[in-house]
């Protein structure tokens, strides 16, 4: 067995709230993650996503446990370039030009060779010229991926990466993470979006007040927790300019109901789905 890419044994961590009062942000959490693995750490705002996040990159060091990035303390792993992080806010500076911001750090880990790879991962070719404050929160979110990408790191951290991003952004940066993921890097990011994890994540890891509830498949995870939906397409002739024929939709309920089915809801395609295809029309009229 390879050395995991992260190993937590018995990890704590405790602040004290402006008042004074205790707050128990992580809580005996045990976590193992090894090489090539996607995990997604999924919970409300609060659980310890956040803090459990800033333990594994050494920004924060645990009351009591241990934690290990590849067989050694979080800090080291970050200087030796295995291990690198999208966090939410800061880090760059405005009056750079995008380029600039990478060649700087780029010359900070000596990868100068890696400046151009980086900039066509994070798909930032066609900006590189742009100053940073001309950038939206969208492109700076992924100006950080390029970042981290700079020291070529066996392990992805990502803290919440899309907060702030509008539809288009998030599926964008996405875009860019599935097919780094598929050079076999490890990613671990932290979201409180449901279908991030559901779309991404290979596996999911549930926090709650600070503890690990639950850590399965995310496929397990789904069944477990949302239940099955099943979902077909009626047929073109049954659909109007008012939905669907109601006397096709009564034929439907009364086909099923042998089957143990007490209700047929109807939905309309999701405002993402539709926002992302309305967009994709408008722009196609205007070429």
């Amino acid at each position: 067995m390879s050395t995991p890419a992260i190993r937590a044994v018995g990890l704590r961590k405790q602040f004290h709230s402006t008042d004074g009062t205790p707050v128990l942000a992580v809580d005996d959490v045990d976590l193992t993650v090894h090489p090539g693995e996607i995990v997604a750490f999924l919970g409300p705002n609060g659980a310890g996503k956040t803090t459990t996040v800033d333990m594994l990159l050494g920004l924060t060091r645990p009351d009591a446990g241990t934690i290990e990035v590849y067989g050694t303390a979080p800090g080291e792993a970050v200087r030796q370039g295995r291990v690198s992080a999208v966090m939410q806010t800061g880090g760059l500076l405005n009056d750079f030009t995008v380029e600039e911001t990478v060649r700087a750090i780029a010359a900070l880990h000596g990868r100068t060779d890696r400046v151009e790879v980086v900039l066509e991962r994070a798909r930032l070719t066609d900006l590189a010229g742009r100053r940073v404050e001309a950038c939206s929160g969208g492109e700076q979110q992924r100006l950080k991926f390029a970042l981290a990408l700079v020291p070529d790191p066996d392990l992805v951290v990502l803290d919440e990466p899309t907060t702030g991003m509008d539809v288009g952004a998030r599926q964008e940066f996405w875009r860019a993470m599935r097919a780094d993921a598929a050079l076999g890097r490890t990613i671990v990011f932290a979201t409180h979006y449901l279908a991030e994890a559901d779309e991404f994540a290979e596996r999911t890891v549930l926090m709650a007040r600070g503890r690990i509830v639950h850590d399965a498949a995310t496929a397990d995870v789904r069944a477990a927790y949302g239940g099955r939906t099943l979902t077909f397409r009626p047929p073109a002739a049954v659909v109007g300019a008012d939905g669907i024929d109601a006397a096709w939709l009564s034929r439907v309920h009364d086909a099923l109901a042998p089957l143990g089915v007490t209700d047929v809801d109807v939905s309309a395609a999701s405002l993402e789905t539709a926002f992302l295809a309305l967009t994709a029309e408008l722009e196609g009229a205007a070429r």
